[in-house]
């Protein structure tokens, strides 16, 4: 018979066999506070709700109020009560379940939460409620109009920290009396015997000795004096910083009440330090951005521990590295995803690319460079754009950026040149090289720009692109593919000259990234990731194993896996030859190569083939139709000696004969089969 290679229709590859999988990491999340209560440990992870961990921070598990931005955690006994900028919500078992309580309150956006004996303090963003009840009912004892940011208790005195400084109360809360700190915006309180420590947004660390009669200050040693958080271990007084322009942050710890500092962040890559905790295991520090870190040593060293719930907006290939870029970094993974480690802190990183040996980043702060694989960044000069898209050419590198249009190096990132003419929209999302052409598309309603002379000069390509919101752009051969916000993929297959809709099967039409391996063109969206074997004309859910579908922000094939960026979920990763409906069924090397008959056989609509693999090499699996035109590949790719099997299936063919052919090396086999509908 003879074949004429001609696309015919239509494939569909049931992978139920396959699944999508976590990697351990990046660890990360913005971790607004902390509270020990006896073996467990709440973590308060901003939208992502509480965590709770029962083995010293070593690992923990989701409990719940996730949407809720929580901001607070405290406990009476076996009830706990976490704040949020929408209320305060009480569990009687451990996260298991929640319930609101916030009647009564004078405002939903819930600052701090403070016990002392059967009582109940929420300090919100319009005054200081109590609640006697376990929440059922809450009551304004203060502050009326005015954020309380910081609560603690010494005895029967209960302060309170405000935008203008220390109040003191005496009797629950009844009355106030301001104490001689009444000119600094205050963060955080805590006490430790006698001394009451204070710290202010941007004066650093203020100590009373007499319960709030005088304060002094007591900063020496501090580089950062926006103190986010304050903890007592015994005598050891540990102060949380954030980073300003003028600041370097971290943590910084006191062994004699104040009077001298010392900085303790060796391992703590993310020093944005928003919560401290003290736990059996050691002294928590919960970071922005960056999840939770603990020190067993009192400071001397940080361990990355906890949740897995970065965003992760960038996913680069160097080699056997995989590089993620998150708002708190990137992190860079020697063992394909299993283990990650952070190669660059408190950078907000949207963009990855490699050209030879070097990494860079863009970020909202402009590009950084790496020549040795993470170890070391510099700021290059282009320091002052958001850099959303990259896109190399050769010995060139394109940055596209947030307002500011397209910029070109030709000297491996020393220098950058703006190159906008002809563009008529700055806002780049995506950037995509095709040859000598260079495509540039805009995010803010410009469609896609095509430049022939590395940016020179820029013509809008956009007829038949009704859709002008282009946040991904891919090749693949001499077809291009745009990713729009809200109206599916469009293809061009003349350099965009003309442009037309591929979404049929694409129920998500806000396309947030788009890579092409092969003749496979996956789209990552919200939820999930599609795929198409033909060019867009018809796409595939590849969803299986989210638990739950993710928004995807990056993918990445490597490595014989394809990995997803995704919103909260950090990476996730899935075996390449599993997802486009490859299945290895042994590795043993058998003693010859063989094309199985299909089974079952007439099918209706799904059948399996399987086949072997004698020594490594390029195989490839085709289905014809009775006419010879080709339906579909299977197969086309580089394959270990094993045993493999592809399950192929025919819901959107016509009953008939087909015909599938290996051809592997100098092994070819043809058989028939049968789909009777």
């Amino acid at each position: 018979m003879i074949f004429a290679l001609i696309f015919n229709s239509l494939f569909l590859i049931n992978n139920s066999f396959s699944q999508w999988v976590q990697m351990n990491g990046p660890h990360g999340g913005d971790v607004k506070c902390i509270f020990v209560s006896g073996t467990n440990i709440f973590a308060g992870v901003g939208a992502h709700g509480v965590y709770l961990s029962a083995n010293g921070g070593t690992n923990w598990t989701y409990a719940g109020l996730s949407g809720n931005y929580i901001q607070a955690i405290t406990a009476i006994g076996n009830n706990i009560f976490a704040g949020s900028q929408s209320g305060v919500f009480l569990s009687t078992n451990n996260g298991t379940n929640w319930t609101s309580v916030s009647s009564g309150l004078t405002s939903q956006n819930i600052f701090t939460l403070m016990v002392s004996g059967t009582r109940i303090f929420a300090g919100t963003q319009s005054g200081l409620n109590l609640s006697t009840n376990n929440g059922t009912n809450w009551a304004l004892v203060g502050f009326q109009g005015q954020p309380v940011y910081a609560l603690a208790v010494s005895g029967i005195r209960i302060f309170a920290g405000i935008t203008s400084g220390v109040y003191l109360s005496t009797n629950d809360g009844t009355n106030w009396t301001q104490t001689a700190m009444n000119y600094r915006g205050i963060q955080s309180l805590a006490v430790l015997d006698s001394n009451i420590y204070a710290g202010s947004q941007g004066s650093g660390v203020y100590l009373s000795t007499n319960y709030g009669t005088s304060w002094t200050e007591v900063n020496n040693g501090l580089t950062s004096k926006y103190i986010r958080s304050i903890a007592v271990s015994g005598t050891n007084i540990y102060a949380g910083t954030s980073i300003s322009s003028t600041f370097t942050g971290g943590i910084f710890l006191s062994t004699n009440n104040g009077s001298s500092w010392t900085a303790v962040n060796y391992g703590l890559t993310n020093q944005d330090v928003y919560a401290l905790g003290v736990a059996a295991s050691g002294v928590l520090a919960g970071t922005l951005g960056g999840g939770i870190f603990l020190s067993a040593d009192n400071g001397t060293s940080w361990s990355s521990v906890g949740f897995i719930v970065h965003t992760v907006y960038a996913l680069a290939e160097s080699g056997t590295n995989i590089f993620a870029g998150t708002k708190a970094g990137v992190y860079l993974s020697a063992n394909n995803g299993v283990s990650w480690t952070c190669v660059k802190s408190s950078l907000s990183v949207t963009a990855l690319a490699v050209l030879g040996t070097n990494i860079y980043a863009g970020t909202t702060a402009g590009v950084y460079m790496s020549t040795n694989n993470g170890a070391n960044w510099i700021q290059t000069t282009l320091n002052n754009r958001w850099i959303w898209t990259f896109a190399v050419s050769g010995t060139n590198i394109f940055a596209g950026s947030y307002d500011g249009g397209v910029y070109l190096s030709t000297n491996n990132g020393t220098s950058w040149n703006a190159v906008n003419n002809g563009l008529t929209s700055l806002y780049i999302g995506a950037l995509a090289v095709s040859g000598s052409n260079i495509f540039a598309g805009t995010s803010n309603g410009g469609g896609v720009f095509l430049s022939t002379n590395n940016g020179t000069n820029w013509t809008a390509v956009n007829n038949g692109l009704t859709q002008q919101y282009i946040w991904s752009l891919a090749v693949s051969g001499s077809n291009l593919f745009a990713g729009t916000a809200g109206g599916g993929v469009y293809i061009s297959t003349n350099n965009g000259s003309n442009w037309a809709s591929v979404s049929n099967g694409l129920p998500v039409q806000t396309i947030h990234s788009l890579v092409v391996s092969g003749t496979n063109i996956f789209a990552g969206t919200y939820p999930g990731v599609y795929l198409s074997t033909n060019n867009g004309t018809n796409w595939i859910i590849k969803n299986q194993g989210f638990n739950p579908a993710p928004e995807v922000w990056a993918l990445l094939v490597a490595n014989n896996y394809i990995y997803t960026g995704t919103t909260a979920q950090s990476v996730i990763r899935r075996t390449y030859s599993e997802i486009i409906g490859i299945k290895t069924t042994s590795t043993e090397v058998p003693s010859s190569f063989s094309l199985k008959q299909n089974y079952p056989n007439p099918f209706n609509p799904v059948t399996k083939i399987n086949y072997e693999i004698r020594v490594t090499n390029h195989a490839k699996l085709v289905v014809y139709d009775a006419m010879g035109k080709e339906v579909v590949t299977l197969v086309n790719e580089k394959q270990s000696p094993g045993s493999y099997q592809v399950e192929f299936d025919g819901s959107n063919l016509t009953s008939g004969v087909y015909f599938y052919r290996l051809t592997s090396g100098d092994f070819t086999d043809t058989k028939r089969m049968m789909l009777v509908k």
